[in-house]
């Protein structure tokens, strides 16, 4: 990266799962990099969703590196997925026309419930020849018996891992969602289920989904857990392909612990 820039600028690794984000910086300046970010990051910068977009540049390669501000702030806290702040920017993402139609031009398509638990099974095959445990299987049962009960016709932009560290607040309280690099076309209950029954106590989620700008309903709840539960085994499944059993068992006792307050198992 030290050659794009400069020998002026020093440049670390940021971590992630991808290996490929920097931070640079040079007196006075500073930005986070990223090689081969999605053309969606433009969009995103302008929609005010992530930090500014700085500059992209296309090497020989072919690779692109981006240039984002890189800023002072932190994480969101558990405790603070429940500020309204969270619900009004979850639903502007999830409102936004120019999101999804640039999502769209880029090739995604809907992404089906049919299609969700087609990949968990696939999967779930190959981990069962190392790893086959009861709350898994139980899992999968319980989508393969909801699935014709999920579909949904309005389908928009979901970030897909609305995880509390992909929220950046920064040192003058601009909240941010970062990390888009698994963005999909899907049913806004993709998101919200995670959310709700990662962070949202049960009584509290009527007024969280009056302030995100929905009445909540039936169907709302049976698809929030549907997909929360699909979620989680995906989330399993990818600890588990990449060798982190400790990380997959801490998250199998979350989505036990799901399952078992919602009837599941």
């Amino acid at each position: 990266m030290e050659h794009i820039l400069g020998n002026d600028w020093t440049v670390t690794p940021a971590g992630g799962s991808t290996g490929e984000a920097y931070y640079a910086q040079t007196e006075g300046k500073r930005l986070f990099l990223k090689r081969n970010s999605s053309p969606f990051l433009a969009v995103l910068s302008a929609e005010g969703i992530v930090p500014k977009l700085v500059w992209t540049k296309r090497l020989e390669n072919g690779d692109v590196i981006t240039a984002q501000e890189w800023l002072e702030g932190r994480e969101l806290k558990p405790e603070e997925m429940k500020h309204p702040r969270v619900a009004a920017l979850l639903s502007k993402i999830h409102h936004s026309s120019e999101l999804l139609d640039m999502l769209m031009r880029l090739g995604k398509h809907p992404l089906s419930p049919d299609e969700v638990l087609k990949d968990l099974i696939e999967n779930q095959k190959y981990i069962d020849r190392v790893d086959s445990r009861i709350e898994i299987h139980k899992a999968i049962k319980f989508l393969e018996n909801k699935v014709d009960n999920i579909h949904h016709d309005k389908h928009v932009v979901c970030h897909c891992d609305t995880n509390h560290n992909n929220w950046l607040l920064s040192s003058y309280n601009q909240l941010y969602l970062i990390d888009w690099d698994n963005a999909m076309v899907a049913d806004p209950a993709l998101d919200l289920g995670m959310l709700l029954y990662s962070y949202i106590p049960e009584e509290d989620w009527e007024k969280w989904l009056m302030e995100y700008g929905i009445e909540p309903n039936s169907h709302l709840y049976e698809r929030m857990i549907w997909y929360a539960t699909s979620q989680a085994l995906s989330f399993i499944q990818w600890h588990q392909m990449r060798g982190e059993y400790e990380e997959a068992d801490v998250r199998t006792e979350k989505l036990k612990k799901m399952m078992t307050e919602h009837g599941i198992i």
